[in-house]
């Protein structure tokens, strides 16, 4: 049977530096994705591949 998932979200505040920002938005405009989108993207990216 189908099922719908819903993910659930949590908002938090970062501060990141103004040129990563520019950066992050540059890539995400670039792909046609949202800043949020490609930030989630990059973090799981980098746990993901992260040396224990």
């Amino acid at each position: 049977m189908f099922k719908v998932k819903k993910e659930e979200f949590t908002n938090k505040t970062f501060r990141m530096p103004n040129d990563l920002i520019e950066q992050l938005q540059s890539v995400a405009q670039e792909q046609s994705v949202s800043l949020n989108q490609l930030v989630i993207q990059c973090c799981q990216y980098a746990l993901d591949n992260l040396e224990k």
